[in-house]
């Protein structure tokens, strides 16, 4: 097989140092990761606005639940996304309607908020 050619482009990943022996549990050399300086979350920030997806699998997912008892949380996810998929539009309104209001709850708390900061 071929080998891929590498990236020239860097990627930031976080760095590993090794402990000195008798730092953290048990003496041993252990490897610890790094993280990344992370913006702190806000929490007075609202919350974000849910999808239709969302709101459309909040209803169906103990009905795909009760029909398929032995699916996994992976297979449910799978069958929601197909029935999903397959909704006419006009099946699908109502969770965009409520999509759109909570989008607009969210633009108008998000506002708020800036301008208490501000």
């Amino acid at each position: 097989m071929p080998k891929s050619k590498k990236s020239n482009t860097k990627v930031d990943r976080p760095t590993r140092q090794k402990r000195q022996k008798g730092e953290g549990e048990g003496g041993s050399e252990t490897i610890k990761k790094e993280i990344k300086n992370r913006k702190e979350k806000d929490s007075s920030e609202p919350k974000r606005n849910l999808s239709a997806y969302i709101y459309f699998s909040r209803d169906y997912r103990e009905k795909t639940k009760a029909e398929h008892p032995n699916a996994t949380f992976a297979d449910i996810g799978k069958l929601l996304g197909e029935r999903w998929r397959n909704m006419s539009e006009n099946e699908k309104i109502p969770y965009k309607e409520l999509a759109a209001r909570d989008k607009k709850r969210y633009e108008n708390e998000k506002a708020a908020q800036e301008t208490t900061v501000a």
